[in-house]
């Protein structure tokens, strides 16, 4: 997607994300736009609401300037979450990347970046070797830092968290979002009769299961 497109896209998504929150709570059906996921709750004050993804996922390429634009405004009492999914072992280096990049504090302006290369430039970033390259390349990374951390035990322990509340959530592809850790719900499961992802419905969705007991 070129830039321009994804702008159009980015302020479209913006003017329904503003008319989904102005709107009352829409009347959701479980099974259908969401699913009640059968386990422990997040416990706390706090609503947490966690995007489950992949940077290999072309879906959850498309679906970042829509999830975006509604985190860019978060509500009182919610904080949102990226947590890259992890099904196998194919999967670690690019959680291990996400976290990395995350302890960096580098995810506002690398985090597209990566999708970018992925998606955009077909650039290959499964392994240690291919993501090692690719970062030792990048000037926003110093890959000193960057290498020592991806290979640290803290960054394989939140990958092992990762896994975990991937299996407890019952993650079944990329892009989920989960609420409260009771509800899951995804752009997959609110599409317009026609076909394609409804935007204002999703969010509508979303705001509904927050304020869902």
């Amino acid at each position: 997607m070129d830039k321009i497109m994804k702008t159009l896209l980015t302020i479209f998504i913006l003017f329904c994300t503003q008319m989904s929150l102005q709107a009352s709570a829409q009347t959701i059906t479980e099974g259908k736009e969401y699913k009640v996921i059968k386990a422990q709750g997040d416990q706390g004050d706090v609503v947490q609401v966690y995007e489950f993804f992949s940077y290999a996922c072309e879906h959850c390429y498309d679906f970042q300037p829509l999830i975006e634009s509604w985190a860019a405004k978060p509500r009182k009492g919610v904080q949102f979450n990226y947590m890259p999914a992890v099904f196998n072992e194919q999967m670690v280096p690019l959680a291990k990347l996400f976290f990395t990049l995350e302890e960096m504090k580098l995810l506002k302006t690398v985090h597209h970046q990566v999708y970018d290369a992925i998606h955009g430039k077909r650039i290959n970033l499964l392994t240690d070797k291919k993501i090692f390259d690719w970062a030792q390349k990048n000037e926003s990374i110093n890959f000193k830092e960057f290498e020592k951390l991806y290979k640290s035990f803290g960054i394989d322990a939140k990958v092992k968290k990762s896994a975990q509340l991937t299996r407890s959530y019952q993650i079944p592809g990329t892009p989920y979002v989960t609420v409260r850790g009771k509800y899951i719900t995804g752009p997959s499961m609110v599409l317009r009769p026609e076909g394609g992802v409804d935007p204002i419905r999703f969010i509508g969705t979303l705001n509904t299961l927050i304020e869902k007991d």
